[in-house]
C-alpha cells in the first residue's frame, strides 16, 4: 500500500514540474545612450569571406500562413495608415513616414526595408562566426522594432552597407534615434564596433543627452 502511494506522489510531482520550471526570459534593458555604447564589445572588423547570401532573407516572416514574408510584415507594422493587404499579400494604398529622410511615402513600393546593422556590418562585427540559422535569424529579425525600418529606397541605399563614422540620415533631427537604434541592434545581437564607430557614435551622443537605448538580447 505505501509503495502505491509513493508511486503516486512521484508520478504526480512529474505530471507538476513541466508547469512550475520555465526557462527565464531575456531581460529588456533601457540605458542613456552614452551608457549603452559603453557596453558595446571593442574589435578590429574583417570582412574576409563575406557574402550577402549568407544571411537568407526575406523568408515567411512571423506568420508563415498567412502568406506574407518579412518585407510585408515590416510594411505593414509600419505603417502610419494600414495598406490594402490582397491575395498572397499584395499591399494596395497605405502611407508610411520614411524618418531617415523625414519624407511621407504613399506608395510600399517606394520603400526599403533597411537593416539597422547593414548585412555586412554584421559580418564585420562578429556574424561570421555564427550560424546559417543565426545569420537567418538576424536578417529577418521581428523581435525588435528598431532591427527593420521602412525607409525610403534612396536614403537606404544612401547608407548601404556604411556604419556611423561613414553615414548618417541626411535629417539631422533623426541622429540621435538613429544611432540609439544602431547601438541596440548591436547590443540585442552581441555584435562589436571598431575604434572609428565608436569615435562616432559618442559625437553624435553628447549632442543627445536625454536618449536613451532599450533593448533585449536576441534569443
Amino acid at each position: 500500500m505505501l509503495k502505491s502511494v509513493l508511486r503516486g506522489l512521484a508520478a504526480a510531482a512529474l505530471a507538476v514540474l513541466p508547469l512550475t520550471v520555465s526557462t527565464p526570459a531575456h531581460a529588456v534593458e533601457t540605458l542613456a545612450l552614452s551608457e549603452a555604447i559603453v557596453r558595446l564589445p571593442v574589435a578590429v572588423e574583417s570582412r574576409d569571406g563575406y557574402d550577402r547570401d549568407a544571411f537568407k532573407h526575406w523568408n515567411a516572416g512571423a506568420n508563415p500562413s498567412d502568406g506574407c514574408n518579412t518585407r510585408a510584415e515590416v510594411l505593414i507594422a509600419e505603417a502610419v495608415e494600414p495598406p490594402t493587404v490582397g491575395p498572397k499579400c499584395r499591399l494596395t494604398g497605405g502611407r508610411w513616414w520614411s524618418y531617415y529622410d523625414q519624407v511621407w511615402v504613399t506608395s510600399a513600393s517606394g520603400l526599403d526595408i533597411d537593416h539597422m546593422g547593414p548585412l555586412a556590418e554584421a559580418w564585420d562585427s562578429g556574424a561570421s562566426a555564427w550560424s546559417a540559422q543565426r545569420r537567418e535569424a538576424y536578417a529577418n529579425d521581428l523581435g525588435a522594432a528598431a532591427s527593420l525600418v521602412a525607409v525610403t529606397a534612396r536614403s537606404n541605399r544612401s547608407k548601404s552597407d556604411q556604419d556611423p563614422a561613414q553615414w548618417l540620415p541626411p535629417a539631422a533631427e533623426a541622429h540621435c534615434r538613429y544611432v540609439a537604434e544602431w547601438v541596440g541592434t548591436k547590443l540585442r545581437w552581441s555584435l562589436s564596433a571598431d575604434e572609428a564607430e565608436l569615435a562616432a557614435l559618442r559625437e553624435v551622443a553628447d549632442g543627445c543627452p536625454e536618449q536613451t537605448v532599450t533593448y533585449e538580447a536576441a534569443p
